[in-house]
């Protein structure tokens, strides 16, 4: 299992939210390619990138800094990115750019006819995230809640050719107080593409909780607050993963 570390960008800057909240930031760098670069360092073999700005304006807004850490990265690892996508040609602008992976969330439920099309036209770069409160999609950097259940609507999505799922407990994201394992399991268990756990990591008990049900199609875990905070200590976090993978695996 992965973990995935996230650099959020907030005005060029790399920051932290507090359930999604614009007001809410704590900013941990004003060079986010240095902290790209940090990471890869310490052993991350994926990163997750969201343009904030870009959530709430509903087109690119950190541009400048998300090709400096694509230049700073190279070929090294792959980098996924979500924030502001919402057309054809901003997503054939960010692969061409270096993005491995573009993250439609809000676009695909408002407009599910646009990620059918992304899926066709990218294929094999195209990831959906799904923020969910109560097991209900939210939209509109988490403004809004929805009446879709989060199960339902992956498993469409699924349908239409994403790669995987990243499921978000808005409830829990940058508040420090665990994961969601239950909802996370329910909704890997309810499809055959990979999930990716997001919202409320704190520390390796739950990097090892997560291990333990990785089987279930749990293929990564991204991690902002904690590692940025030091409640989680990122390289001892991916090794313990690595080595409870080894065990479960029998390697």
């Amino acid at each position: 299992m992965l973990i995935i570390p996230a650099i959020d960008l907030k005005d060029g800057h790399c920051v932290r939210l507090e359930q999604g909240e614009m007001d809410r930031a704590t900013v941990f760098s004003e060079d986010p390619a240095a902290m790209a670069r940090h990471w890869v360092k310490q052993g991350a073999r994926r990163l997750h990138l969201v343009d904030l700005n870009g959530a709430f304006a509903g087109k690119p807004v950190n541009e400048d800094a998300i090709k400096a850490i694509v230049q700073e990265m190279g070929d090294e690892i792959p980098v996924q990115l979500g924030g502001g996508i919402r057309d054809l040609d901003t997503i054939e602008r960010y692969l061409d750019d270096g993005i491995r992976y573009v993250i439609i969330g809000t676009a695909a439920v408002k407009n599910p006819g646009f990620l059918h099309e992304a899926c066709d036209a990218f294929p094999g770069h195209i990831i959906v995230g799904l923020d969910a409160r109560d097991g209900k999609v939210a939209v509109d950097g988490w403004s809004k809640v929805t009446d879709h259940d989060v199960v339902d609507l992956a498993q469409r999505f699924q349908d239409y050719g994403v790669e995987a799922v990243i499921y978000t407990d808005i409830g829990r994201d940058g508040m420090l107080t665990g994961v969601n394992i239950d909802a996370t399991v329910k909704l890997a268990q309810a499809l055959h593409i990979p999930v990716i756990a997001s919202g409320g990591i704190t520390n390796l008990d739950d990097v090892k909780n997560l291990s333990a049900v990785a089987a279930e199609g749990i293929m990564g875990a991204i991690t902002g607050r904690a590692i940025y905070q030091g409640t989680l200590d990122f390289a001892t976090a991916q090794k313990l993963a690595d080595e409870l993978a080894g065990k479960i695996y029998g390697e």
